[in-house]
């Protein structure tokens, strides 16, 4: 009998799609498919649309694959959320696991991306690339909370391989480049000063509105010493926040996205 390998190992892979256009005043869906381990739910009695992914694998490991697009039609608003927080599991040596995520907002539409935490856990080994498009006058609200461990299960990150990059384009030019690249120790590399000065859970937050350079102070108020926000362009906010652990960084993070989805932050946020 043969000695099983990575190879024999089954993997999750999970697709969802959707697409929403407006009808009467009111944002409904247009298109809507899912496959294998990835799948969308939709909360009753809303104006807009509000879709929550459910990972059915319970996690993300190496050689796992998900792809979520997402598209806002003229005059919608969608919202695309998480049932709960990602996990990313240890993985086999050799192994990456990757999660691709398309979004594009048309015309006049309103598009937020609010998935909660993602887990780094020891070991780990993730790839994640986020591309969305913004008309000229598209609105938008994106957030990606990261966490290296559970720090109070004593849990810390001492191996892990995470790339992480987002690219924004409005009206087909960039306006928002974002990565982030953690190989090895990264437990050892958060603690350095110039990196994370010790937290183990971050957050980047951007936000594409015509009220964001009134909003700037209130952001930084909110986001507190621990961090950060400036203005790309008159319409266009950026924030960074760092905290020790995921239950600090939520004391900042659920007020700030409360206040700029205009009290929309979906519910499972709070579960």
């Amino acid at each position: 009998m043969s000695t099983p390998t990575h190879l024999d190992q089954p993997r999750a892979i999970g697709e969802a799609g959707i697409s929403v256009r407006a009808r009467s005043g009111k944002t409904v869906i247009d298109t809507l498919r899912q496959a294998g381990a990835l799948k969308v739910l939709f909360p009753r009695n809303r104006r807009d649309v509000e879709a929550v992914l459910v990972n059915t694998a319970g996690g993300v490991t190496g050689g796992d694959r998900f792809a979520t697009a997402a598209e806002a039609a003229i005059g919608t608003h969608l919202t695309v959320t998480t049932q709960a927080a990602e996990r990313a599991y240890r993985a086999q040596e050799g192994q990456t696991g990757q999660i691709v995520n398309r979004l594009e907002a048309k015309g006049d539409a309103t598009l937020h991306w609010l998935p909660q935490e993602t887990i780094l856990f020891d070991g780990a080994a993730l790839s994640r690339d986020l591309q969305v498009d913004l008309s000229g006058d598209a609105r938008f609200l994106m957030v990606e909370p990261l966490i290296f461990g559970r720090r109070a299960m004593g849990e810390d990150v001492r191996s892990l391989s995470f790339t992480d990059r987002v690219e924004v384009r409005r009206a087909g030019k960039p306006l928002w480049v974002d990565g982030l690249r953690f190989a090895g120790d990264t437990a050892a590399q958060l603690d350095r000063p110039a990196v994370a000065g010790g937290a183990r859970a971050m957050a980047s937050i951007l936000w594409v509105h015509p009220a964001a350079e009134g909003a700037l102070d209130l952001v930084r108020e909110i986001a507190g010493p621990t961090g950060g926000a400036s203005l790309l362009a008159p319409d266009v906010l950026v924030c960074r926040i760092l905290a020790d652990d995921g239950f600090r960084l939520r004391q900042s993070l659920v007020p700030l996205l409360d206040h700029l989805s205009q009290d929309k932050l979906p519910k499972c946020w709070r579960l």
